[in-house]
């Protein structure tokens, strides 16, 4: 680690990314030059780990697959534990632009999470028929929650600050959806403030989405599972950074 820590840590979740992590690596160095990088290689098979080495990042490795839930628990543990007070979120397939960071770090004057929101008027981004059906629901459920209009509360790409930090590294869910919509629901009933921000998500630049439209309706059902486990939780609270 270098002498003087800075304050911003780049977390990339990735697996199984190679053809991908290394430009998204790079990409964060010529946008955040004093930011570090953390890949947080999820037991990927394939040379993602190297890739990323090779191309500047920190890379985390684990022994297996946990999900985007368990790399970022592991993401924001390594933030507490080395000093760093906000972490922005950025997905390994390129779907998200490392320049639009300052964005999101802007509006964390006022808030204590920014979540890049593709339906708020920047870009071309859609989803059609249940999955997008799932993706309204969840905003409104999700907007009652924390009293805040939320249009995309299944966007990845996030900064948190230091409230949220010391909250995500007690506690994040490593369930499906688990990274989006049940994390957004622990924050709200914590009493930290979540504002969204226009930002346009980009094509993946390799691979195959996550979510193929034949398995739309199964996307929705464990979308809504995942919300009632959020309210399932016990409330947690921040008090002068400690968490209780």
């Amino acid at each position: 680690m270098p002498g003087s820590i800075p304050s911003l840590l780049v977390v990339v979740p990735a697996f199984n990314e190679e053809a991908s992590v290394g430009d998204v690596v790079r990409e964060v160095h010529a946008a955040m030059p004093d930011a570090l990088c953390l890949v947080v290689d999820d037991g990927s098979v394939d040379a993602t780990a190297r890739i990323a080495r090779d191309a500047g990042a920190t890379v985390l490795e684990l022994p297996f697959n946990l999900g985007v839930g368990g790399a970022m628990r592991a993401g924001f543990r390594f933030a507490r534990d080395n000093g760093y007070t906000v972490v922005v979120q950025v997905d390994a397939d390129g779907q998200h632009d490392p320049h639009d960071i300052p964005t999101l770090l802007a509006r964390l004057d006022d808030a204590d999470i920014v979540v890049g929101s593709r339906f708020a008027g920047a870009g071309e981004y859609d989803a059609r028929g249940p999955r997008r059906w799932a993706m309204r629901f969840l905003a409104r459920a999700v907007s009652l929650v924390a009293h805040r209009s939320l249009p995309d509360v299944t966007s990845g790409f996030k900064a948190t600050g230091a409230r949220g930090v010391a909250l995500f590294a007690h506690t994040y869910p490593a369930e499906y959806l688990g990274d989006t919509v049940e994390a957004l629901v622990i924050a709200a009933r914590a009493g930290l403030r979540i504002e969204p921000v226009a930002i346009a998500m980009r094509e993946r630049q390799a691979g195959l989405p996550s979510h193929h439209p034949v398995r739309a309706s199964v996307y929705l059902l464990r979308a809504g599972i995942a919300f009632l486990l959020a309210l399932m939780r016990p409330r947690v609270r921040i008090e002068e950074g400690t968490v209780s």
